[in-house]
């Protein structure tokens, strides 16, 4: 065996081993989807017995059935996608329009008010879950998708303003220059320079706000008292027993939380990994 075999083995096998390795490495990301699918589709017998990660002896399918009609599980899926979009609209508009009159536009303590935005960074949710309770108790807009909506909003606003300073900072001001002797003023420079260029931040602090928004339960579980606005963190919590629990159709429940976060990466995986990368090199 010459030297160009024994170099073309060797790279065979570091590529056998490095797709073994992926291999295993994707088993091990997979197994908890596949084992809450199989967890969905079994009674507490299968759950807590000898079966607990193999396939359903019987397919229960009735558990889903049953998580969306006695569960009032669709009442609550709509309640998370209603919450879930209003505040990533508000997010992204007020981010974007922030981190433009920050970064773009020249005025008197503007990088004060870049500090002060980032001070959101620093505030614990736990510690301010009391205030925003009285402060939307006297405004009379607990039980309304608006108490959930403003906290999550506001939370957010600071990592989306961080992620777009990065981004906003990085595109040429010469291109301002350009669209203003073109004859754009402040707001044409913004919809039709800034906005365009900022696809990147955009897909980084939607897919941020989504899943704070999305997972959240402690707000939502304090905010909400009516079931008409509880989302399906709060719901799958209910589905739980004071005495006996039915596990299947809490694992029904929690398919059906997963799915839109499934879907979402399935088809903006691209996005997804660009949108970060982008993050990593211009934050």
């Amino acid at each position: 065996m010459n030297e160009l075999e024994k170099r073309i083995l060797k790279d065979k096998i570091k590529t056998a081993f490095v797709y073994v390795v992926l291999i295993f490495w994707a088993i091990i990301d997979l197994f908890p989807v596949y084992w809450m699918f199989t967890f969905s589709l079994k009674n507490n017998e299968e759950i807590f017995g000898s079966n607990v990660i193999g396939l359903p002896k019987h397919w229960l399918w009735e558990n889903y059935a049953q998580a969306m009609k006695t569960g009032n599980m669709l009442v609550y899926f709509k309640n998370s996608v209603i919450v879930a979009v209003a505040t990533i609209l508000i997010v992204l508009i007020a981010a974007l329009m922030a981190t433009y009159a920050i970064t773009r536009l020249v005025w008197k303590s503007r990088k004060t008010m870049n500090k002060f935005f980032m001070l959101g960074l620093t505030i614990p949710i736990h510690a301010s879950i009391v205030p925003i309770y009285v402060t939307l108790s006297r405004l009379k807009m607990l039980n309304s998708y608006w108490a959930l909506i403003i906290p999550y909003a506001a939370f957010s606003l600071a990592m989306g303003i961080l992620v777009c300073t990065g981004f906003m900072s990085e595109i040429p001001r010469e291109l301002d220059e350009s669209a203003c002797i073109d004859g754009c003023g402040p707001w044409g420079i913004f919809f039709r320079i800034i906005v365009p260029l900022m696809k990147p931040a955009v897909s980084s602090v939607g897919i941020y706000t989504f899943l704070q928004c999305w997972n959240e339960l402690m707000f939502a579980n304090v905010f909400i008292s009516n079931s008409a606005f509880k989302t399906l963190p709060v719901g799958i919590q209910a589905l739980s027993g004071q005495y006996t629990t039915n596990w299947g159709p809490i694992g029904a429940a929690l398919v059906l939380a997963t799915f839109p976060t499934l879907i979402m990466y399935i088809f903006l995986s691209k996005r997804i990994k660009d949108s970060f990368i982008a993050g990593a090199v211009k934050g």
